[in-house]
């Protein structure tokens, strides 16, 4: 399994996975006024601006996760409910860092949600360093809202290291729902990532 280019029979898929991950984990941390204006409609909305750059992973249409940059930013990542834990947000972390890397990035910074420990670990685990909390401007319909994050940052000098990782994770047992509370699912516990924005 391979991360590939988003196609247009994605676009639904996706937009739901990026507003359940979303919920999931931001909705216990952000004010009501953000949580309000982040409704299914407005994540379809901004998959479809953003589809072109989106790159996932799983078959046409019925995608399990995927990532976005923006610039020098691991702007997005988000893996389907059912696969996390199986090695998906390690895949596309290593596609991200691998383009940004392509691009000339020397330093590549993604944000994490204040209080999501979780996201946290996988950061950490996979060689992003805290670099400090800041507010920044978010995504709204009609404008922006002032979000507070921690701000990961790592550079990017060569591929990284995890990508035999991933394979290895993704080469493994099979993907199916009812097969991942194995070793690799324990390993991987706490994949459930930055769900940025």
């Amino acid at each position: 399994m391979s991360v590939r280019p988003a196609q247009a029979p994605d676009l639904a898929p996706l937009a739901r996975l990026w507003w359940q991950g979303w919920r999931d984990a931001y909705l216990p941390l952000v004010p009501k006024a953000l949580a309000a204006r982040r409704t299914l409609d407005s994540f379809i909305d901004r998959m479809a601006l953003a589809l072109p750059r989106v790159r996932t992973l799983g078959p046409v249409g019925a995608p399990l996760g995927f990532h976005l940059i923006k610039d020098d930013e691991l702007n997005q990542l988000y893996v389907d409910e059912e696969y996390r834990g199986a090695g998906i947000a390690t895949m596309l972390t290593v596609d991200a860092e691998a383009r940004l890397l392509d691009a000339g990035v020397t330093t590549a910074w993604l944000a994490c949600p204040i209080g999501n420990a979780r996201a946290a670990r996988f950061c950490q685990k996979t060689g992003w360093t805290l670099a400090r909390a800041q507010t920044i401007p978010t995504e709204i319909p009609g404008g922006w809202y002032p979000l507070k994050i921690w701000r990961y940052e790592k550079p990017l000098t060569q591929p990284s290291p995890w990508a035999d990782r991933a394979e290895d994770e993704l080469s493994g047992p099979s993907l199916s729902h009812g097969e991942r509370e194995g070793p690799a699912a324990k390993r991987w516990e706490g994949e459930r990532v930055r769900p940025l924005q």
